[in-house]
């Protein structure tokens, strides 16, 4: 990276690792902000109001979101990846091979939204083994934000 030596009290195999988890949170995070982006665009039905704003909403928050992941990955002297086949290569989600029906988009969101969570759980024993508390405090305002979106989607099934 730049010359100087990051001397932040985590080791370089810590901040590597922090970074390569955080890269599958980054890979997950951009593959679900598309995903619903897809949705907003495509969505049908008598739900169509309702899911479209519903889904705005969301991905506006998930592009806020990569950005702060990737800003950490980079605070920690990694380079943050930011292709499609980079992220293809990390991500735990599925993509869409058509167009789903509302309901089945809704379920899609479900099990992408509850991906990112537990993605993001798996990096915090290294979070805290590490004493990171910036990247615990990542996780954490993201697994509060995915758990709520993951509640307010399963609601609407019913």
């Amino acid at each position: 990276m730049g010359n100087t030596p990051i001397n932040i009290g985590i080791s370089e195999a810590d901040r590597k690792e922090l970074a390569q988890g955080l890269s599958r949170l980054l890979a997950d995070t951009y593959t679900l902000y598309l995903k619903t982006h897809n949705y907003h665009w495509n969505v049908t039905g008598p739900m169509f109001q309702t899911l479209h704003l519903m889904f705005e909403g969301q991905y506006n928050e998930l592009a806020l979101a990569v950005d702060a992941i990737a800003e950490r990955i980079r605070a920690l002297g990694l380079p943050a990846p930011g292709t499609y086949s980079q992220y293809a290569k990390l991500t735990t989600i599925k993509e869409d091979s058509d167009i789903p029906n509302a309901q089945a988009m809704i379920r899609n969101l479900v099990e992408a939204q509850e991906a990112v969570i537990r993605t993001a759980r798996s990096i915090f024993p290294l979070a805290e083994k590490s004493s990171d508390e910036t990247t615990a405090d990542l996780l954490t305002q993201r697994l509060q934000i995915h758990e709520k979106t993951a509640w307010m989607l399963r609601s609407l099934e019913g």
